[in-house]
């Protein structure tokens, strides 16, 4: 029979083995010059829709009360969005009344950047001309950059009832895809979502939505399914904690409880972080001592720890299972030594790419900066 100790350190081999291969596996798939330039994501929609909203909400941490008092936007905003190595893109917000088709517009010099592009749909409004816009954006878009996600925020369904929800996201689904299916563009994927700010859908939508735009993600997915399979965890999600944006999780189901405890729990470590954490008012209120344990009524316990500056894991673990802290906390290093393995991947891809770009530059230019002619 294995003692406690030999059991740890069985199980922490196998986890950290796993974790490794993985870790070898991105190295091998992923292309060194890839990730140069910051995807787009293109929030669009028509006016009053709640675009910039959305925004403020998830990035700035704008309450919801707040926004009502937002003016409409009247020129377009770009904002950098850099939380983390995986975090790491722009997003651009259009006001609705402007005319991007315009032949002065160079439209296709926007889409050809895009990673991501979320459509607003106010659902208590009527959302026909919302739909004939979107069908010509999304044939417009596709005609630049078939790689373009398309994702249909159906917004402020706070207002209405579970009932009309569903007859809502039905119809709209139903109507969007007749008209591609019309167009003969079948093949144009569209991803719908019924948001809002008063619960966390707006957030979970916009996790799912810069998920697709991360390479690493079957990566991060496997490392967490590891790291779980070995810890008597049930559920662990990865969190970008400035935007409580989940980067990845394991491929157990997500529900929407189970989600806005986690963005509660990330909420309570960085408020009291902020008050207790600092010394003398200096300093990151979340570091690479932040940890918390909660335990809930229904014998589970909440266990969140600082994987990176960004980054922390949310897990779900039963109370007899947590008992073998021990093993979680190794197996939780072995976790984290792999993610910041990726990192450093991910910063020699960029070096790489970078070093490239200027290489390209000085083989194209004469020592006195002027281009050469190609004959």
């Amino acid at each position: 029979m294995l003692s406690t100790e030999d059991t740890l350190l069985e199980a922490g081999f196998l986890l950290e083995t796993g974790l490794w291969r993985q870790a070898d596996l991105f190295l091998d798939l992923s292309d060194p010059f890839s990730t140069e330039v910051k995807l787009r994501i293109l929030l669009m929609g028509l006016r009053r829709s709640g675009k910039s909203s959305i925004q403020k909400v998830v990035f700035r941490k704008m309450s919801p009360s707040e926004t009502l008092f937002l003016e409409s936007t009247n020129k377009i905003c770009r904002e950098d969005v850099s939380n983390s190595s995986f975090v790491n893109f722009q997003i651009w917000d259009f006001p609705g009344q402007i005319d991007f088709f315009d032949p002065t517009f160079d439209y296709e010099m926007i889409f050809r950047g895009t990673g991501a592009l979320i459509f607003v749909i106010d659902s208590q409004d009527d959302y026909m001309e919302a739909l004939a816009r979107f069908h010509l954006t999304v044939t417009r878009a596709y005609k630049v950059n078939t790689d373009i996600n398309f994702e249909v925020f159906i917004h402020k369904v706070d207002g209405l009832s579970d009932d009309h929800k569903i007859e809502t996201q039905r119809d709209i689904h139903q109507r969007a895809n007749d008209d591609l299916a019309d167009a003969g563009l079948e093949k144009i994927h569209l991803s719908f979502y019924l948001t809002s700010f008063y619960d966390h859908s707006i957030f979970e939508a916009f996790s799912k939505v810069v998920q697709k735009l991360i390479p690493q993600l079957p990566t991060l997915e496997n490392l967490l399914n590891i790291f779980i399979s070995n810890s008597g965890i049930e559920k662990a999600f990865l969190f970008d904690v400035v935007s409580k944006i989940y980067i990845a999780t394991d491929s157990t189901p997500v529900d929407m409880q189970t989600y806005e405890l986690c963005c509660d729990m990330i909420n309570v470590v960085i408020d009291i972080s902020c008050i207790y954490g600092l010394k003398d008012g200096a300093g990151a209120p979340y570091d690479k001592e932040s940890t918390a344990i909660i335990k809930l009524n229904n014998t589970t316990v909440l266990y969140l720890k600082e994987v990176t500056k960004f980054l922390a894991p949310v897990c779900f673990v039963r109370e007899e299972s947590f008992e073998r802290k021990g093993l979680i906390d190794y197996n939780f290093h072995c976790f984290r030594k792999a993610i910041h393995e990726v990192f450093k991947v991910r910063m020699k891809m960029v070096k790489s790419r970078k070093a490239q770009s200027r290489l390209r530059k000085k083989k194209g230019a004469t020592p006195n900066g002027t281009p050469r002619m190609l004959l």
